[in-house]
């Protein structure tokens, strides 16, 4: 007896992933005219034939939208940015009839595998993710297979992600200038894990304003915070332990920013350290001393990633889209320091 081929026969055949064998049988518009005939090639030589309910499948959709976060819970809701990215895809989403399925990774590795088992189990039409790393396997993996998503974040190695963002090396830049401009020239970075663009970015931003005018780096004023108000309490203590300590830190996140305040007054030196947070957070304006930070529209970022992945669904828009959204100093008395 022959037996019959399947969409993973053509798929091995065409080299291509099974989705897109689905997506072609769907008459996706997302495959390229190239990709189409490698696998109608295929499935002629293997006299494959389709089913039509497996055809009637592939073109349902579901109307939910994946939303991944590799964060331990306890971190991700402490840190205000992400219930308010969360905001702003709830938004999005409910004005286009759309849901949402929240899915929490404590690892990339945790994260990857629950993104991948949501498409591929067909409960999400696309998701969004709201971590950019360095070589993310992720990413490389649903542009391989031809899923539908969009990155908080950006993805410098991967041209053909469509991604929201902000200029995270102009923020590093424009806080440090700020501190630069009050006097400071021993300014301290508390930042977040090396392996996330938005560290990397917002340390070279940091590093470039030092270097355009003339200070030395010290590696030893640069901490990693992780992202955590506790973090930032450790950071701050940890550079006030030091025999030079910093008159100012560069904290890359608000969260850090408000336990660098609480370290500060812990040893009884509340105002003698300015400090400049990221974000605006709805409560830096209440910390003592309310904080200095640069405003990034999180709302925004969250919306705006949600509406360009449902364009991008509903065939409004093809190709990658990469935004990015302005950011702007906000001034309050935590950075009123100046020395000189």
């Amino acid at each position: 007896m022959t037996l019959l081929a399947t969409i993973k026969d053509v798929a091995a055949a065409a080299g291509v992933a099974p989705s897109t064998v689905s997506r072609v049988l769907a008459g996706s518009n997302r495959i390229s005219p190239q990709t189409h005939e490698k696998v109608r090639a295929a499935m002629k030589e293997l006299k494959y034939h389709p089913n039509a309910n497996a055809r009637s499948l592939a073109k349902k959709a579901t109307h939910t939208i994946g939303l991944v976060m590799a964060r331990p819970v306890e971190q991700a809701f402490a840190n205000p940015f992400f219930p308010e990215v969360m905001r702003g895809i709830g938004s999005a989403l409910y004005a286009q009839g759309y849901n949402l399925i929240l899915s929490m990774a404590a690892t990339p590795a945790e994260e990857r595998t629950a993104c991948l088992r949501l498409l591929r189990h067909s409960r999400v039409d696309g998701v969004i993710l709201t971590t950019s790393r360095i070589k993310d396997r992720l990413i490389d993996d649903l542009i391989k297979e031809e899923y539908p998503f969009v990155l908080i974040g950006r993805a410098p190695e991967q041209p053909a992600a469509s991604w929201v963002n902000n200029d995270n090396i102009a923020v590093g830049a424009m806080a440090t200038e700020h501190l630069m401009s009050r006097g400071h020239r021993q300014i301290a970075l508390i930042s977040g894990p090396p392996d996330t663009l938005v560290s990397l970015d917002r340390r070279q931003g940091y590093v470039d304003a030092l270097t355009r005018a003339g200070l030395p780096l010290r590696p030893d004023l640069e901490v990693d915070g992780g992202f955590t108000k506790e973090g930032g309490t450790r950071a701050m203590h940890e550079l006030l332990n030091l025999p030079t300590p910093p008159t100012a830190v560069f904290c890359i996140d608000d969260a850090m920013a408000v336990g660098a305040l609480i370290a500060l007054k812990e040893r009884g030196k509340s105002g003698s350290v300015a400090i400049v947070g990221v974000n605006d957070d709805p409560l830096t304006a209440l910390t003592d001393p309310p904080l200095t930070t640069v405003r990034i529209p999180v709302f925004d970022l969250g919306a705006t990633a949600a509406t360009v992945l449902i364009e991008t669904l509903t065939g409004r828009v093809t190709g990658p889209r990469q935004i990015i959204l302005p950011s702007q100093l906000v001034v309050r008395e935590s950075s009123n320091w100046t020395l000189g």
